[in-house]
């Protein structure tokens, strides 16, 4: 049996002590955790999505269960990126975890501001890296459609990579019709890494109004229900691009990120799960290292991408 076995990774230049991240929107700005998370423990932290200018979000009823999952329409609701830089990023500076921006914009013009404003202060405040949202679809604009058409997303990520340094990892979404088309744009428009999937566009009806359960009508559907759509896709992405993909959805159990790892994914995010459990990620963390160490597996890096066929 490996004794001590290694947990590191590289992704898009940042390096990871272990493969497990936060997903956006689902544990705030990190200090919400602490007090059941040490954040030192984590492999990087990926903030609630930001904006450019503070946004209040969508009208409730925003978040409903659905078997095996829950579907939100939480509409980017955030405290916009100057408060963000003064407010939020100093507390995260005495922990030694990268912590990555998810940045989401209306326009082309919205992204490029808060990149450069970003970039500014990253060294100051200890930015590690960018996480584009080109994925989400509970905005009425920007959003998903950034993410749905190959020349849309070449476009986007070209334009914020001449505007940066900093590591980009775009977030692809699923709701479309070959994600394989995508991926390869992000990564000729020079995406350092991939994050996939964002959530799938779903609905609930309220029987007895006769109306939508959320306000927004439709939302983004996570949790272990996505799980089987997450991995197919990630191992569809492994096998077309050159860059790391890290992989998203439904991930709750330490066997869960396995099958992401030896489908190809280099890293996870841990997302729906630390709202049931907020100490999830660290649970995953010493399950990844007590199977490598029962299967004899000496580096993390061995077991990406390992699936036979």
């Amino acid at each position: 049996m490996i004794d001590k076995p290694n947990l590191e990774v590289g992704i898009a230049g940042i390096k990871l002590k272990n493969p497990v991240m936060t997903a956006s929107g689902t544990f705030g700005y990190g200090q919400e955790y602490t007090p059941f998370v040490d954040l030192n423990r984590l492999g990087a932290i990926i903030l609630k999505g930001i904006t450019l200018k503070p946004k209040k979000g969508n009208p409730p009823p925003r978040i409903i269960e659905t078997p095996s999952g829950m579907l939100n329409a939480i509409g980017l609701q955030n405290v916009g990126v100057e408060i963000l830089i003064k407010e939020k990023l100093p507390y995260l500076k005495k922990f030694n975890t990268p912590v990555i921006i998810n940045i989401s914009g209306d326009t082309i013009e919205e992204y490029m501001e808060l990149v450069r404003r970003l970039e500014e202060v990253s060294k100051e405040m200890g930015v590690a890296g960018l996480e584009v949202n080109i994925s989400c679809p509970n905005v009425k604009k920007g959003g998903m459609t950034w993410g749905t058409e190959a020349k849309a997303t070449y476009k986007i990520v070209s334009t914020i990579r001449k505007v940066t340094t900093l590591p980009l990892i775009v977030k692809l979404t699923p709701n479309v019709t070959d994600i394989k088309i995508i991926a390869q744009a992000a990564e000729e428009a020079g995406a350092d890494a991939l994050s996939l999937i964002n959530t799938l566009v779903g609905m609930a009806v309220d029987i007895d109004s006769r109306k939508p359960k959320l306000a927004n009508v439709s939302g983004g559907l996570s949790g272990p229900a996505i799980k089987p759509v997450a991995l197919w896709m990630v191992w569809q992405v492994f096998q077309t691009v050159n860059i790391p993909i890290i992989g998203i959805g439904g991930i709750i159990k330490v066997e869960d990120a396995l099958e992401f790892i030896i489908a190809g994914a280099r890293a996870i995010e841990i997302g729906t799960a630390n709202l049931v459990n907020p100490q999830t990620t660290v649970e995953i963390i010493e399950g990844i290292e007590k199977y490598l160490m029962e299967n004899n597996i000496k580096d993390i890096n061995e077991l990406v991408g390992s699936m036979k066929i």
